[in-house]
């Protein structure tokens, strides 16, 4: 798939909540983050792309927060600012730093929010709809007229009680991930492979099933690739991980303004190391110190994992 010529300020575009966290660990307890997917996804993404923010904001989000996520040099022209609450979230981590339990979710302003995709953003080829109600990923993706390649995530909240939705939104795009589980659970089926066979009956032509630290599963009628992920040795903070993967990947995609299986690939490992990073601190505090040449080294550590 070539390129879009066609004008836009940004080169990728994604939509998503934008927060304020509360953060418990077995080490720390954080307070007042930056969070919501938007903001790990974009911040990802940004290493490799142009990206556009389309999200809401209450009137208590900090000028602080905005100017950190500006300094990526992402676009937030597609961002509301409205009076109100913004969302905030609060959550716990097990000792294992796998399982969690969710501690406060306050909708604010989210309740209510309706995506307008700025007039710049519309000609953009690559599309991320992140994880909010599936009505509302399909009302943003009809305003858009350049889209070439669309990745949509989603969750058991969503398969649970918007269903219908989320098969209508799934007939729009080209790519699906989730997790293990909710694959599951939206194929009704158990093996991976049928599941993902399922999957991409309902509308994608590629399914990512992620598989938290055990990496994640790239399916297409051409085959199955499995990558890795990329072994951290200092593990802060897993909130947003599967968000900065999407970001890095579709970020990838971007860059090279193609897809085929040799890309999306590569695309892939590139996540893996993505998010590996974003795990070593809390909010996007990794992000902000990480390095091109960091990011390359780390590739090349994860290829020498998986060659033979």
């Amino acid at each position: 798939m070539a390129k879009s010529k066609a004008s836009a300020s940004v080169d990728l575009w994604m939509v998503g909540s934008i927060g304020i966290d509360d953060v418990q660990t077995r080490e720390n307890d954080r307070k007042g983050l930056l969070g919501g997917s938007l903001p790990f996804a974009t911040a990802a993404a940004s290493f490799f792309a142009k990206t556009g923010s389309v999200g809401v904001v209450g009137s208590d989000f900090p000028t602080a927060f905005e100017a950190r996520w500006k300094a990526f040099g992402i676009d937030l022209s597609g961002v509301q600012h409205q009076d109100g609450a913004t969302f905030r979230w609060a959550c716990r981590y097990d000792g294992n730093m796998i399982e969690r339990t969710t501690l406060k979710t306050e909708l604010g302003v989210f309740a209510d929010f309706k995506p307008m995709l700025p007039e710049a953003y519309r000609q953009a080829p690559f599309v991320l709809l992140g994880n909010i109600q599936p009505d509302l990923q399909l009302h943003v993706l009809k305003q858009s007229v350049g889209a070439k390649f669309v990745a949509l995530d989603t969750m058991n909240l969503w398969i649970d009680i918007a269903k219908p939705a989320l098969l209508k939104v799934l007939k729009r795009v080209h790519l699906l991930t989730l997790n293990d589980g909710e694959a599951r659970q939206l194929s009704g089926k158990w093996n991976l492979r049928e599941c993902a066979d399922a999957l991409m009956k309902m509308g994608p032509s590629y399914v990512i099933i992620k598989k938290g630290e055990h990496g994640a599963l790239l399916f297409s009628k051409k085959g199955l690739f499995i990558v890795p992920a990329y072994p951290v040795e200092s593990l802060k903070d897993p909130t947003g991980a599967g968000d900065s993967y999407a970001g890095a990947f579709m970020g990838y995609l971007a860059k090279v303004g193609k897809v085929n299986d040799k890309t999306l690939r590569e695309a892939l490992i590139n996540a893996s190391v993505l998010a590996s990073f974003g795990v070593e601190g809390f909010s996007l505090e990794r992000f902000e110190h990480l390095t091109q040449a960091q990011i390359a080294k780390r590739i090349r550590e994860l290829r020498r994992m998986m060659s033979v």
